[in-house]
């Protein structure tokens, strides 16, 4: 068994630090090579020094200097190569010697450098939301050129990716269409059923294949053009009738809403379920989060719009499910852990035995499962708007968003003030199509000015 190495982007956050400790549960399997963070350093100087990875990266140049002395002080064995910025998120993601990238990093700060990986042919364990927000279809048809599927670490993704798996995909509806037509070919008989007819119809959709092999993954295909055109209907998995993404509902499922004006940030901080960072702890309690995760599967998944929905599922132990078109609804359950999934696109297409991690039925007294209000959840309603019109609008989403949610935090903004923010920025946002990363950075800076206009005018008048 080779061990992989790894290099992951936003290695001081959330998700950064939990692959740390699935890459220590699996020392024969991983060893880091490059880490990215950006102001931490208290929190990198242990990576360091327990990992040893051949280069790093931080925020700025005053920290790469200040890191260089504080691993000069701690005579730490092995010094790392150190780079800053961009350039550095870049140098990590790009390392000659990785060959999974984890893309953990907050915000579109790791798109440039995801998106180079993926052109690399470097195998991406997707958590940043932003890469495929602001960028999907660009993302996406860079992996398909390399030949490669990014593989989901957020849970509900995750779920849907294991749940697929007893699905064919159109690659395969493709080969049973084909050997339907040598049979009767060998057999020198026309077909006069109809029935291959209506299996060809169902593979039409699927007009580039993409083979693709390295030592782990010699068996997987990808369809490059079905999951870019979603407006005839081409989808990557044709026996899927839609996919539900579950959601907690965050702390305020039940709050009356004439108190959701007086939100404080301590409320929407308190996740009922899930440690995570403030901002998406923030984005789950509007469900913006939620909003975002559609767009994420749309292009994941090849599916259309329609075909992707919502439920509240406040328990958290369903992540997601996949409803086939006989009717058949396949869920995947787990504790609201993120190692698990973590674990399952680092060591995928094999499952590894996890001992840290387990689901514990006894404690399973009930699931629960309501409708997911926009009402209450206008972000919902924001996010679905932004990925049926499409162009630069969910790039535009995310970034006021961000905006938005920082103004919060920082107590100028109210909590229903969030939405407002976003809708407005949305409402002056072209649907232009991207062609560049670059035009999708230049978007979210126009997006962000905007949104910092609205904030001013709306903290002015709170």
């Amino acid at each position: 068994m080779s061990v992989k190495k790894l290099s992951i982007l936003g290695s001081t956050g959330s998700i950064g630090r939990q692959t740390l400790s699935v890459v220590e549960s699996l020392p024969e399997r991983f060893r880091i090579v490059a880490l990215a963070a950006g102001n931490n350093l208290t929190e990198l100087l242990p990576q360091i020094e327990r990992h040893q990875p051949e280069v790093v990266s931080v925020a700025t140049p005053e920290l790469a200097s200040e890191l260089a002395r504080k691993l000069s002080e701690n005579a730490v064995a092995k010094t790392p190569h150190i780079h800053h910025g961009a350039e550095g998120m870049l140098a990590v993601a790009t390392h000659a010697n990785v060959d999974i990238v984890v893309s953990a990093a907050v915000g579109v700060v790791g798109l440039e450098a995801t998106y180079e990986a993926v052109k690399l042919g470097r195998t991406v364990a997707l958590s940043n939301k932003e890469v495929l927000v602001a960028a999907g279809e660009l993302v996406m048809a860079a992996a398909d050129a390399a030949g490669r599927e990014l593989l989901p670490v957020d849970s509900e993704h995750n779920a849907v990716h294991q749940c697929l798996r007893a699905s064919r995909r159109c690659e395969e509806q493709r080969e049973i269409s084909r050997s339907a037509d040598s049979a009767r070919n060998d057999n020198g008989l026309a077909d006069t059923s109809g029935k291959g007819k209506e299996i060809s119809s169902q593979t039409a959709r699927c007009k580039t294949v993409s083979h693709f092999s390295d030592s782990a993954r010699n068996d997987r295909l990808l369809v490059s053009e079905a999951r870019a055109d979603q407006t005839s209907g081409g989808r990557l998995y044709p026996e899927v009738r839609r996919i539900v993404l579950t959601a907690s509902g965050g702390p305020f499922r039940r709050t009356p809403l004439n108190q959701l004006a007086s939100v404080t940030i301590d409320q929407a901080l308190a996740h009922p379920n899930w440690k995570m960072g403030n901002r998406i702890t923030i984005d789950s309690a509007t469900m913006m989060n939620k909003g975002f995760e559609i767009i994420e599967a749309r292009w994941l998944f090849g599916m259309r719009p329609d075909q992707i929905d919502v439920i509240i599922h406040p328990q958290s132990v369903i992540h997601s499910f996949v409803e086939f078109v006989d009717g058949a609804v396949l869920a995947q359950l787990a504790p609201p852990d993120m190692r698990m999934p973590i674990q399952y696109a680092l060591t995928y297409p094999e499952r590894v035995p996890e001992q840290q991690v387990q689901l514990d039925w006894s404690s399973l007294r009930r699931l629960d499962f309501e409708k997911a209000s926009t009402r209450r959840f206008p972000c919902l309603r924001l996010a679905r708007e932004a990925m049926e019109k499409g162009g630069a609008l969910p790039a535009a989403l995310n970034a006021a968003d961000e905006v938005a949610v920082a103004a919060f935090l920082e107590h100028r903004l109210s909590f229903l003030a969030i939405p407002e923010v976003v809708e407005e920025v949305l409402s002056k946002t072209p649907r232009t199509k991207f062609t560049s990363i670059a035009e999708v950075l230049d978007a979210d800076a126009e997006a962000r000015r905007q949104a910092q206009e609205v904030v001013q005018r709306l903290s002015v008048h709170a």
